[in-house]
């Protein structure tokens, strides 16, 4: 795969995806992961196995792996990696697939029966990755992709990958929506208003009183309605937003650990540095350390 520098730090990939192909499909036998942090101009979904211990990095999500991993992202900014760190093996196999799709609500795939693999490439703007049950489903699958010859069937056997994914339980979403910089979308129009809010004001003090106010809801209902719509509390999301924006400004930024508690919203910086590591798995100056590490610079 060709290369191009994009910004100080990240890898831009000029993927082998010609401009009137659909679909790029490599599958590879390797020892060990050598390529960079990196983002590039198409959605991809990468599947690996026999690779217990690699560190998998997607936008501000940081983790290692077990034996399977497949991971769907369809952000042209954001940046990922599989980094080989602890795993033994020399036995890793990857099937990359790369694609271009219009994802537009207006377009084919906003359309039944492919409306369901819309919001799951809408959702995939922040990297998704996939449980085993549903890794085991598509497996045969991907593993027989590479070899079908003819470019339709190999599309339309992708096609039918992409929509048991997509009818599918349990992914979940890796970046934070403040890192991906992905614009927030919400079918409850009081919800909307209130996460707005909090992306916009962030780094002030926000009180509960004043977001129940902007959905014109007493502050118990409104946490049980917000719990309900999003999954998690009021006080679970501002975190995630919080720590989003501090995890970019880490990784792009040269500020002080202290500066971005602060510019973050947060007047503590024990305080800080603890729910940091308690969500990413280890300590900002850790993880500004190691995502560098882990970059080319170009």
């Amino acid at each position: 795969m060709k290369q191009e520098p994009s910004n100080e730090h990240v890898l831009h990939e000029i993927s082998p995806l010609g401009e009137n192909d659909i679909l790029y499909i490599a599958d590879r036998h390797k020892k060990e992961f050598t390529y960079p942090i990196h983002n590039h101009q198409v959605f991809e979904l990468n599947f690996v196995e026999h690779a217990t211990g690699v560190r998998r990095i997607v936008g501000d999500s940081n983790e290692v792996i077990g034996e399977y991993d497949l991971v769907l992202i369809t952000s042209l900014e954001l940046e990922h990696v599989w980094m080989q760190n602890e795993c033994q093996t020399d036995e890793i196999h990857e099937i990359t697939v790369q694609f271009r799709f219009n994802l537009s609500n207006d377009g084919i795939l906003g359309k039944n029966p492919l409306k369901h693999n819309y919001h799951m490439l809408n959702e995939a703007r922040k990297g998704l990755v996939f449980p085993m049950e549903t890794i085991m489903k598509v497996y045969n699958q991907l593993q027989e992709l590479s070899s079908i010859t003819d470019r339709f069937e190999a599309f339309i056997s992708f096609l039918r990958i992409l929509n048991v994914l997509a009818n599918s339980e349990g992914a979940r979403t890796l970046a934070t929506t403040s890192y991906a910089k992905v614009v927030i979308e919400e079918h409850s129009s009081r919800i909307l208003k209130v996460k707005n809010y909090i992306n916009k004001n962030y780094n002030k003090d926000l009180k509960l009183k004043t977001l129940s106010e902007l959905a014109c809801m007493s502050e118990t209902a409104f946490s049980r309605f917000f719990k309900l719509h999003t999954g998690r509390t009021v006080s679970e999301y501002i975190i995630d937003i919080r720590l989003g924006y501090a995890a970019r400004m880490l990784v792009d930024t040269n500020k002080s650990v202290a500066d971005i508690c602060y510019l973050c919203g947060y007047n503590n910086l024990s305080n800080f540095n603890r729910v940091f590591k308690r969500k990413k798995g280890c300590a900002p100056t850790e993880f500004r350390e190691y995502y560098h590490k882990t970059k080319i610079i170009v």
